[in-house]
């Protein structure tokens, strides 16, 4: 079970945190333009899977790295800001409360410095590759941060990504790690406090 969400945070992190191009991103890249992956992922039914895999290999005029520029960076208004405090705090900013709180849990735990200092630590792609770690070195904290820190916005922000995107490929990307993160919650039983989101 570790195992699995490891290997599919780890993934679906660098589909979502890291710009075409980048090396991160080019590693996983072909996997997913094959069906191969298919079959061994752990999560969702063979039939959604292999639509998901079809939309991941759909062709588009929009370039992926502008789509990317469009989604996570700007400069225009972003569809679905992909950090958890737009979606958890009253005013919906980044580096919001909810930002400082996953930060004093981080720090309370000994981590520090897995992202880069100007990006929050919130960032949607930031967290799944946070879950595969935990999920390798310190699984003991693995459900409390999936449960505090992940569940209770990554599923709407998700639903709101697939629908903005554009994008088969980013559409894709968006249902994948949304059905992934369902299957985490069942397989681990994982009870996710309601929380008021604000976007």
């Amino acid at each position: 079970m570790l195992q699995n969400l490891a290997l599919t945070g780890r993934l679906c992190g660098a589909l979502l945190y890291h710009p075409p191009g980048a090396p991160e991103f080019e590693t996983v890249k072909p996997l997913f333009m094959s069906a191969a992956w298919v079959k061994a992922w752990p999560y969702g039914s063979d039939a959604m899977l292999a639509s998901l895999s079809a939309g991941f290999a759909q062709p588009s005029d929009e370039p992926l790295s502008e789509a990317y520029q469009r989604l996570f960076i700007g400069p225009d208004a972003l569809a679905a800001p992909p950090w958890g405090s737009v979606y958890l705090d009253r005013e919906s900013v980044v580096f919001g409360d909810s930002t400082l709180a996953l930060r004093h849990w981080l720090s309370a735990r000994g981590i520090t410095s897995y992202h880069p200092p100007q990006e929050p630590e919130d960032h949607i792609g930031l967290l799944l590759l946070m879950a595969a770690w935990l999920a390798e070195e310190r699984p003991a904290d693995l459900d409390a941060f999936l449960s505090e820190h992940l569940l209770p916005w990554a599923p709407h922000y998700l639903t709101l990504l697939e629908v903005a995107a554009g994008h088969p490929f980013y559409q894709a990307a968006a249902s994948l790690t949304n059905i992934t993160l369902s299957g985490w919650r069942t397989a681990r039983e994982i009870e996710v406090p309601a929380k008021t989101l604000y976007r």
